[in-house]
């Protein structure tokens, strides 16, 4: 097995109102602590952390987020009068690492972390709470285009996680499908790009990959078309 990084932080948080100014609170889980000590997990996430809609966050398939504090130094330069410090569990991570981006690893990576068994099974769709966390109407956007949305972990086998474990990976079913490349294939730039169906239909296919994302790319190669992201991106 290959050390990839070594947990540098752990977050969890409660569901609490989220505010911004004219604007009515809503639940949310996305403002977390740092956790200093071990931390169990399960096949549903890691204890004491909590989602305000379970609907579209949580549950088995999208358990625990990793989020690489690689980017928020891009964050701090789009954002340098941000009202939320733009460190290490500002965006609701669990997981916090240096030197794993979207960039290196791969859709159906399988991780020993702890006395964990972690399998990456899709990308954040980022939506209209981080627009009212960082008080800025275009973050949601600014995070899909930019491919920076750090990615989701299903648990295969339950146990413990700590600071300074290591993530060593196990297996990569899917050597060719890096998480930039699936993360581009959903939020393409130039949605008439030569080839992207093609992309589409070959994610469709990927097992590895979350239910819900891959009928979202066999339904773009269905319909020849993209869905609207509108309510997902904006506060209605």
């Amino acid at each position: 097995m290959s050390t990839v990084a070594s947990i540098e932080m752990l977050f969890v948080g409660r569901v609490k109102p989220l505010e911004r100014k004219g604007h009515v609170a809503v639940p949310s889980g996305i403002v977390k602590q740092p956790h200093p000590g071990p931390l169990r997990v399960s096949f549903n996430g890691v204890e004491g952390d909590e989602q305000g809609d379970l609907l579209v966050h949580g549950g088995v398939e999208k358990a625990i987020h990793h989020y690489p504090a690689d980017h928020y130094e891009f964050w701090r330069s789009v954002y340098p009068s941000s009202v939320v410090p733009l460190e290490p569990g500002a965006f609701g991570e669990n997981i916090s690492t240096s030197g794993m981006t979207e960039h290196n690893v791969c859709i159906g990576d399988i991780y020993r972390a702890g006395s964990t068994l972690l399998q990456i099974s899709q990308g954040r769709q980022p939506c209209w709470k981080l627009n009212r966390l960082l008080n800025e109407r275009e973050a949601a956007l600014m995070m899909q285009t930019s491919g920076a949305t750090g990615w989701y972990y299903r648990v295969l086998e339950e146990g413990w996680l700590a600071r300074h474990d290591r993530l060593e990976l196990v297996d990569r079913p899917c050597p060719a499908w890096t998480m930039e490349r699936l993360i581009n294939a959903l939020f393409p730039l130039d949605p008439g790009a030569p080839g992207l169906p093609e992309e589409w239909h070959e994610a469709s296919t990927i097992k590895q990959l979350t239910a819900k994302w891959q009928t979202t790319f066999a339904r773009r190669v269905q319909l020849n078309a993209m869905e609207d992201w509108t309510r997902r991106l904006y506060e209605a």
